[in-house]
């Protein structure tokens, strides 16, 4: 009886389950996208996108390396932003255009560094959110 137990637990042991191997994705070359520059006081967000919106790459000051303070910096923005274009050049992007949002200091920065980094810029568009007329403001305190 020991025998049989062993003969199976030996069968066990030499059964090995192979996994499918899956197919290689393959990259769509892109030439054309967006920029997307969201520029806060605390951070800057760079996000490459192709036409349609799917995501090629993105980073922002966090990504690069800066903590604290030094993420609102335009040096981190435009760290940031050559960081995304050398993300996406392998998607063979070629030229962008550039959507910038919100009143942080890394906004100009960014986009030289875009320029800079090989992508040519066919139009930059501020996106930036202004309230028409906005909230009611708080009531005035009483004295």
């Amino acid at each position: 009886m020991a025998k049989k137990k062993d003969e199976k637990k030996a069968a066990k042991k030499i059964v090995k389950k192979t996994k499918p191997v899956k197919a290689k994705k393959i990259k769509e070359m892109v030439t054309k996208g967006n920029a997307y520059i969201y520029s806060t006081f605390n951070n800057t967000v760079v996000t490459l996108t192709d036409e349609s919106g799917k995501v090629l790459s993105a980073s922002s000051g966090g990504v690069v390396g800066f903590k604290g303070t030094r993420k609102s910096t335009p040096y981190a923005a435009s760290r940031a932003s050559e960081d995304a274009v050398n993300k996406s050049l392998k998607y063979g992007l070629k030229e962008v255009d550039v959507f910038v949002k919100g009143p942080g200091p890394g906004r100009q920065m960014a986009v030289k560094a875009i320029r800079s980094a090989g992508l040519k810029v066919t139009s930059l568009t501020d996106v930036t959110p202004i309230p028409h007329n906005g909230c009611r403001p708080k009531k005035r305190p009483r004295k």
